[in-house]
C-alpha cells in the first residue's frame, strides 16, 4: 500500500474471488455486490460465457495493432451499430477515452463550419471523465479542483432544463451539446421524460451535434440496451464503456450522419483500442444479452424493487426521495450518510454513497432472493441512520 499513490482511499477489504452477484474476501467472507464495480460488471463476476471468451481469445491472439484489420473489432462495430441504429465506431480503452473522442469530433465539426472558438454545452453536476478535456466537460468543481487552466471551452447549464440550452439558440460558436441521459455519479438524477427529445430538437434546429454519454447508462443498465432508446431517439454521437467489457477495459464512440466522417486517418487513435481480446469479450456480452433475456430481468427486478421500496419506506422520516431507472437505484436521505459506506461493508454489502444518497448498481443478472437480501440490508442502514 505504501508504494501506491494516494489518489484513492480504499476500504479495508481485499476481494479474491467472485461469482455472479457475490464477492469473497481474503478471509473467506462473502459480500453481496450491489455496485458491480461501479456499473461495470453488469453480467456478474466470472460469467461462464465471458470467461470462456477471454480464455479462448487469450490462447489465440491478444493484440496486433490498428494498422491492420481486426475481425472481432469489425464484427463488434457491426453489431453495436445495428443495435444503436448508428453508423460508425471508434474503439478506445475507457469511458474517458470515448468521451475524449466525442469532444474531438465536436471540435472537428466546428472546424468544418469555420468556427474558431467552438463551445460545447454540458450540464452542471455531470461527470464525463478525468482526462483534461473530460474533466473540463464535467460540471463539478470538486473534480476540476487543482487542474486549472482547464481546456476551453465548455459552458455548463442546469440539467433537465431544456430552456437553458434553448437560450443559446443562434449562437454561432456552439458546436454540440453533451449530456448523460441520467446523471449517475451525481446520484441517479433522472430527467423529465421529454428532456432528451427537446434537447435533440434544439440541436437539430441549430446544426449542433447531440452527444450522449452512455458510459454508465448503456449496455442494459436502464432496461433498454441504451438509455436513449426509452425516448425513441438516436444521438449524433454516443459513448460507451463500463458494461461493454464486464471488467475488461473497452470504450466506444459511435457516430451517425454528419459525425461519421470527421475522424480521418491520422486525426485520432488508440494503441490498445479495439484489440482482438476486448472486442471478443464485448461480442460475448452481446450474445448473453440476446440469449438470456437480460433486459427482461432488468425490468422485472426494477419493478419489484420500486414497489418494495415505495411500500416499505413510504413516509419514512429519513427518506427524501427514491429514484429508480432499470437497475440504477438511489435513495436520497435527509440525514447524514457519511458513515453508511463502512456500515454497509460491515454488513457484507457493497453500495455507494453520493452526497446524501445511497446509490446501487447491482448486476443485471440479480434475482429476487438476492434483491430481498439487498433491500433488507439497505433498509436496516436507513433505519440506523435516521
Amino acid at each position: 500500500m505504501s508504494h501506491l499513490m494516494s489518489n484513492y482511499l480504499p476500504l479495508d477489504v481485499t476481494f479474491t474471488a467472485g461469482e455472479g452477484c457475490w464477492l469473497t474476501d481474503n478471509k473467506g467472507q462473502q459480500y453481496l455486490d450491489c455496485l458491480s464495480g461501479v456499473g461495470v460488471v453488469n453480467l456478474g463476476h466470472c460469467h461462464p460465457t465471458i470467461t470462456k471468451a477471454i480464455v479462448d481469445q487469450a490462447s489465440t491472439l491478444l493484440h496486433t495493432s490498428n494498422w491492420y484489420r481486426i475481425e472481432n473489432q469489425e464484427l463488434l462495430a457491426e453489431r453495436l451499430c445495428g443495435t444503436a441504429n448508428m453508423d460508425k465506431v471508434f474503439f478506445g480503452n475507457s469511458g474517458a477515452e470515448a468521451n475524449e473522442a466525442a469532444i474531438k469530433i465536436a471540435r472537428l465539426h466546428g472546424q468544418n463550419k469555420s468556427i474558431e472558438n467552438p463551445i460545447i454545452l454540458t450540464a452542471n453536476q455531470s461527470f464525463h471523465g478525468r482526462t483534461m478535456a473530460t474533466l473540463s466537460a464535467t460540471g463539478n468543481s470538486k473534480v476540476q479542483a487543482g487542474f486549472a487552466p482547464l481546456v476551453s471551452e465548455f459552458i455548463h447549464v442546469d440539467f433537465n432544463d431544456s430552456d437553458a440550452i434553448k437560450a443559446f439558440d443562434g449562437n454561432a460558436n456552439i458546436v454540440a451539446v453533451m449530456l448523460e441521459p441520467i446523471q449517475g455519479e451525481s446520484g441517479v438524477i433522472i430527467p423529465d421524460d421529454d428532456y432528451l427529445n427537446n434537447v435533440q430538437s434544439i440541436c437539430n434546429n441549430n446544426g449542433w451535434l447531440f452527444i450522449l454519454d452512455e458510459v454508465q447508462t448503456g449496455v442494459g443498465r436502464t432496461g433498454e440496451f441504451f438509455a436513449h432508446q426509452h425516448n425513441n431517439i438516436t444521438p449524433d454521437v454516443m459513448t460507451l464503456a463500463k458494461g461493454l467489457g464486464n471488467g475488461i477495459p473497452i470504450g466506444a464512440c459511435l457516430t451517425k450522419g454528419a459525425a461519421n466522417e470527421l475522424l480521418t486517418p491520422g486525426t485520432h487513435g488508440s494503441t490498445f483500442g479495439g484489440n482482438p481480446l476486448v472486442t471478443k469479450v464485448a461480442l460475448s456480452i452481446m450474445d448473453v444479452f440476446e440469449n438470456d433475456n437480460i433486459l427482461d430481468n432488468v425490468n422485472k427486478q426494477s419493478t419489484y424493487i420500486r414497489s418494495q421500496l415505495s411500500e416499505i419506506l413510504k413516509g419514512h422520516s429519513a427518506v427524501k426521495e427514491i429514484r429508480i431507472k432499470g437497475l440504477m437505484i438511489a435513495i436520497e436521505l435527509n440525514v447524514d450518510c457519511s458513515t453508511l459506506l463502512q456500515k454497509a461493508l460491515e454488513d457484507n454489502i457493497l453500495i455507494n454513497i453520493t452526497g446524501n444518497s445511497i446509490r446501487m448498481l447491482p448486476p443485471l443478472i440479480i434475482n429476487k432472493d438476492e434483491i430481498d437480501i439487498m433491500l433488507e440490508k439497505v433498509i436496516k442502514l436507513i433505519n440506523n441512520a435516521s
